[in-house]
């Protein structure tokens, strides 16, 4: 049996350059702290790779500090910020379809004196830009918008809320800061942190072909967090512990190898797939918007009357390997926290499927996902009666 992995947004594969390059790692053995030639080497190595990536988002080396996971650098920027900042800024602006890597901090702070406020976004995931703008004010610490959303794809306007919260800033004294959880947008979107205008930025290696469990915070000069892991001058004395230097260099060169030409390739498989499935079924219903708007590697699509964890253990029986997007536990999958923030009706709710494709991805793939998907969704419902 044939085997198709379309949940790219959850984790890539590691590419082969990449494997190269990290088993090449594990063999510089010094810890880049320590004052030898074995730890010279090491701390030579992890320079190199700072710097590319620091160059990867247009910053300075002192501004990329290394994590291990774009929720742990979500964690550090969020949490590592309000430690520090004067009490007269107590609130938070964010969206309430962020991944849970931001919610969660942000909902634990709410507990501890936080006001946090949401800012509106319509049916199809975007941020209404004129209602965030309204909510600033001299109170805001910080505004927390995604570049690009997880499960449908939707392509935030960065660029113009950046540019919205400078122009408070200069009234505000510096405030509100910006950030930006980026994990999905890297590789297909401009990640130059000059003109998306944030303060803070996260990403991580496994939405890249990257290696998992290594991520990376951006910290603009002059911003302050405090120490998130103590124990060590390592990181801007944020994150103590000897750096992964495999992973670290994992992650740098599967920076240098991406392919700025697969993310047109991926967006016309993409635009064929969608075109394909509303024809196939009437009760298949497309999450997010169409188009430049949307992450070129996701569809997003709900199954009236059938539900995610079923559609997902009878794909995996065909060998297509999917998501659907929203939170998995080892019982079940639970509802789309997106999906209901914008407003999807609770009939659509627990069918969703997340089809996120990658370097691998063929168009013979997805035919073959569009030929067996109709007559899947049609033995499921005689199965289950809905």
């Amino acid at each position: 049996m044939r085997t198709i992995y379309l949940d790219n947004a959850a984790a890539t594969p590691i590419g082969p350059k990449v494997k190269k390059e990290m088993i090449r790692a594990m063999n510089i053995y010094g810890n880049p702290s320590s004052y030898n030639d074995a730890g010279r080497e090491a701390a030579k190595e992890l320079s190199g790779a700072r710097t590319k990536v620091a160059r990867f988002l247009g910053a300075h080396t002192e501004e990329v500090v290394f994590t291990g996971s774009g929720s742990e650098a979500n964690s550090m920027a969020i949490a590592g910020l309000t430690s520090v900042v004067s009490k007269n800024k107590k609130e938070i602006i964010t969206t309430p379809i962020e991944h849970h890597s931001v919610l969660e901090p942000i909902r634990y702070l709410n507990s501890e004196e936080f006001k946090i406020i949401f800012a509106k976004v319509d049916r199809y995931g975007f941020v209404d830009t004129n209602d965030l703008a309204f909510k600033i004010n001299s109170k805001t610490l910080l505004v927390s918008v995604m570049y690009a959303n997880n499960e449908i794809g939707t392509i935030e306007p960065i660029n113009k809320i950046g540019k919205t919260i400078e122009s408070f800033k200069k009234m505000g004294r510096g405030f509100p800061l910006f950030h930006v959880d980026a994990c999905q947008a890297v590789g297909c979107l401009n990640m130059n942190v000059n003109s998306l205008g944030a303060d803070l930025v996260t990403f991580n290696g496994s939405k890249i072909g990257g290696p998992r469990g290594i991520g990376v915070l951006y910290v603009k000069n002059g911003t302050e967090l405090a120490p998130f892991v103590l124990g060590g001058g390592q990181e801007r004395g944020l994150r103590a512990g000897t750096e992964n230097l495999p992973a670290i260099l994992g992650l740098a060169k599967a920076i240098e190898v991406i392919d700025k030409k697969e993310s047109a390739r991926l967006t016309k498989l993409r635009d064929y797939f969608i075109d394909k499935i509303k024809g196939t079924n009437k009760d298949i219903k497309l999450n997010g918007p169409e188009g430049k708007d949307r992450l070129p590697n996701n569809i997003n699509i709900s199954i009236l009357g059938l539900d995610s964890e079923n559609l997902l253990l009878e794909l995996d029986k065909h060998g297509i390997h999917a998501g659907s997007g929203s939170a998995c536990t080892s019982r079940a999958v639970e509802p789309s926290h997106v999906l209901k923030a914008i407003g999807t009706d609770r009939k659509y709710l627990s069918g969703a499927l997340r089809f996120s494709m990658g370097k691998e991805t063929t168009k013979r793939d997805l035919d073959y996902v569009l030929k067996v998907l109709p007559k899947m969704i049609f033995d499921l419902k005689k199965r289950y009666g809905k």
